[in-house]
């Protein structure tokens, strides 16, 4: 999984009633563009991520 800043991380909701969730990459602290990532919300809280099987990278 590859990232830069200004992407959005969509995670899958894993179980049936599990809304997808959308956050706005803000910070690359991978080499590379890895994981992990600061992610914002839109809520505006913002979490340190590391992305697993259900989540993928949209181009921003």
């Amino acid at each position: 999984m590859h990232a830069q800043v200004g992407d959005r991380l969509h995670v899958h909701g894993r179980n049936v009633g599990n809304p997808d969730q959308l956050a706005e990459i803000v910070e690359v602290r991978g080499q590379d563009g890895a994981p992990p990532y600061v992610v914002r919300f839109p809520d505006g809280r913002e979490t340190l991520v590391f992305p697993g099987p259900d989540a993928v990278v949209e181009r921003g």
